[in-house]
């Protein structure tokens, strides 16, 4: 009888009462589908209805919404660590997920790198090796020197030369271009991602983190599975909460005396840790200077075991002193996690960042204009043994710092409890990695390789130390805008600071006159101006040359740029603005639209009320 009644239907209204009926999906097709095949005994013949064309144009167009279902299934269950991520969301909330997302979008970056730096520059100087007749004994893997020398991981390795097999190759425009290009790319994927995310987390929050459509809309029926059911169970109550936890939180209202204290203990706090700050990077620089001189009467072997050294006391401050901040977070007594938060990891890439400026610092005053043999190889060098050690570091600290405070809390003092998951420490090292990974690739363009497997293990060592050693955070709270914090700060001060380094590198330093596909050039911007030189003296190819002298080579072209920039931006603020104010309307709106419906009620009982007392009193 269901399947006659939908028979008669019109199409619309066929298809809105399938999508009403309460059944699963499965069940809804099969019934689409047999009130199709009721359709066709009525008319006799299906091609008396539908010609040729339209029937060919239909099964066409439902061919290619089956294989476009069946290709977005595939290449999500393609998608790196889906059903983990989904677990880590559902137990630990969107403030832990948003570091795994993270580190996940960092690998994927820097496979792309890896892929782009071995195709066009590896490949062809693996095509014309040089000689390598040092040997390998195994500490290169920490020091990154010795055998690896003499190999395509470091700059010094490649040829100035054009590499000729079948056709030409200059290396010296491969090597420069594949680096701007790959930064250029890099600079437009983090604006694009920035803006994506802004636009998703700040101006149209209402579309992905209401409560009510939460509540009301997001389960997914096609599940049947315990498993998954419990899973996604998990994840909408998490978010749920997470939702309602800032209108559950109780404003503070201090007296004058309980304020002015406040903010002397911020104050204090803030000294301490710029202080703190400051003389780490004095204590770098000083050993950093130190470093650059060799340890009179000791082998090669030592000298290079003692290189170690800096890394070593980098990585220390890197993963101590973050402790000391998280200490005095806990001595501000913030209300929101998310101010806790925002202030750790400011006084935390404050210190990373203030570290790796000073190391450029020492890189391009003191090492490059030194009177050693390749010094970009000791730069490769020492961004190598930078990061090893802090990967070392890394896990250590995952070991100490969760695994071992885990025993101690459960064990010996029950008091502390499990820990949590510190967000700002484990954000701030992914991004110091990469601003190292960044500055190291004109060094060593198969850096991006060491990320790749560094940021793997990462992700596996820190899974596993979160379900094992950590508990959920004890203030649930919503964190979708973190990812947002986290691309801006790889994007400023991370990777405009090496775009910077990258320019006095390449605009300002003299290569090494021995070593690498620049040697003997004045700078290594000359490689390019005389290839443009070159192509000047073709009449088909001078628009390249306007190119480079009135856009690339122009300083009024970057500060047009920077002045686009800054407008999107101050556009994409007052957007938010706008936003707000309009949310802030439509909520004082829906406020004034119940106390209207309530005064009209009032009214009606009222009315009422009145007529029914009115025949009682005609009666008597």
């Amino acid at each position: 009888k269901l399947i006659k009644n939908l028979a008669n239907m019109s199409s619309k209204e066929r298809m809105k009462a399938i999508q009403k009926t309460p059944k699963t999906m499965k069940e809804k097709r099969e019934i689409r589908n047999k009130v199709l095949v009721e359709k066709m005994k009525k008319s006799g013949s299906y091609t008396t209805q539908i010609n040729c064309c339209t029937q060919c144009l239909y099964k066409t167009s439902l061919s290619y919404r089956r294989f476009k279902n069946v290709l977005s299934g595939f290449l999500s269950s393609l998608q790196l660590w889906q059903k983990t991520l989904k677990v880590i969301g559902g137990k630990f909330g969107t403030s832990v997920l948003s570091y795994f997302v993270f580190l996940k979008w960092l690998l994927t970056f820097n496979i792309f790198s890896f892929l782009v730096n071995f195709s066009f520059i590896t490949i062809p100087q693996l095509i014309a090796p040089g000689p390598n007749n040092l040997s390998f004994n195994g500490q290169e893997l920490l020091t990154g020197a010795g055998y690896f020398r003499k190999t395509v991981l470091y700059y010094g390795f490649y040829t100035n030369s054009t590499i000729t097999n079948n056709s030409s190759y200059n290396m010296q425009l491969a090597y420069i271009f594949t680096i701007g290009i790959y930064f250029i790319i890099c600079f437009f994927s983090l604006v694009y991602s920035m803006a994506e995310s802004f636009r998703k987390n700040f101006i149209n929050p209402q579309m992905y983190s209401g409560s009510a459509a939460k509540l009301l809309c997001i389960w997914d029926f096609n599940i049947t599975n315990e498993k998954p059911v419990k899973l996604k169970q998990s994840n909408l109550s998490t978010q749920i909460k997470e939702s309602l936890s800032e209108v559950t939180f109780e404003v503070l209202h201090l007296s004058l005396k309980q304020k002015l204290a406040r903010i002397a203990v911020h104050l204090i706090v803030w000294v301490a840790s710029l202080g703190t700050t400051a003389a780490c990077c004095a204590g770098v620089y000083f050993l950093s200077r130190n470093n650059l001189r060799p340890l009179e009467g000791k082998s090669e072997l030592e000298n290079e075991a003692a290189a170690l050294v800096l890394p070593v006391v980098v990585s220390l401050l890197n993963l101590c002193i973050p402790f000391c901040f998280a200490l005095f977070g806990l001595l501000e007594k913030f209300q929101y996690p998310r101010h806790q938060l925002y202030v750790t990891v400011i006084r935390n890439i404050f210190l990373k960042i203030s570290i790796i400026g000073i190391l450029c610092y020492y890189w391009l005053n003191d090492v490059a204009t030194s009177e050693k043999e390749c010094w970009e190889n000791i730069i490769g060098q020492d961004i190598y043994r930078l990061i090893v050690v802090d990967f070392i570091f890394c896990l250590l600290g995952s070991f100490f710092g969760e695994f071992v405070r885990r025993i101690i809390g459960t064990k010996c003092c029950k008091k502390l409890g499990v820990p949590e998951f510190d967000i700002a420490r484990n954000v701030l090292d992914l991004i110091y990695t990469q601003t190292l990974a960044w500055i190291g690739i004109f060094f060593a363009p198969l850096m991006p390789a060491m990320q790749i497997i560094s940021f793997f293990i990462i992700f596996c060592v820190k899974k596993v130390s979160l379900m094992r050693n950590c508990q959920p955070p004890r203030k649930v709270w919503r964190a979708s805008q973190m990812t947002t914090l986290f691309i801006f700060l790889l994007f400023f001060p991370s990777f405009s600071g090496v775009l910077s380094v990258m320019a006095v590198t390449i605009w300002r330093r003299t290569p090494s006159k021995q070593c690498g596909p620049f040697q003997g050039l004045p700078s290594v911007i000359d490689a390019v101006s005389g290839w443009i030189h070159t192509l000047d003296s073709y009449s088909g190819s001078k628009w390249v040359g306007w190119i480079y002298r009135n856009l690339i080579g122009s300083v009024h072209f970057f500060f047009i740029l920077t002045i686009i920039v800054l407008i999107i931006t101050y556009l994409y603020w007052q957007i938010i603005e706008g936003r707000k104010i309009m949310v802030k309307l439509l909520r004082e709106q829906i406020v004034n639209e119940g106390k209207d419906k309530m005064f009209l009620l009032n009214k009606l009982q009222h009315l009422q009320t009145s007529k029914r007392d009115a025949p009682e009193e005609q009666v008597v």
